[in-house]
């Protein structure tokens, strides 16, 4: 399953999103969620504690001028790359 993350991670109950996922599911940070992302902030020990793969669309992550500030574990994608993902998991759940 294709879990998605749209706010910031102060503004949710990462914890309980967490406790959600499965070791076949990815996580997608868009909008504000790519704040999770971000090197030594809380919700990013929780995303590395997970050990989940974590994607992060990178024109979010540009449009709040957070390149190069995120965690080395994740990986970037673009809109093409967002739909490849709703390919390789056709179920999706978007938490707010």
């Amino acid at each position: 399953m294709l879990f998605t993350l749209a706010n910031s991670p102060q503004s949710c109950d990462l914890t309980a999103f967490l406790r959600l996922v499965g070791p076949q599911d990815a996580l997608l940070l868009v909008q504000d969620g790519v704040l999770a992302a971000v090197k030594n902030s809380e919700a990013s020990k929780c995303l590395t504690a997970w050990g989940l793969p974590v994607y992060v669309l990178s024109e979010d992550l540009a449009a709040r001028g957070l390149i190069g500030q995120i965690l080395h574990s994740t990986t970037l994608i673009d809109y093409t790359g967002f739909v490849a993902l709703t390919e390789k998991h056709p179920q999706h759940i978007a938490w707010r």
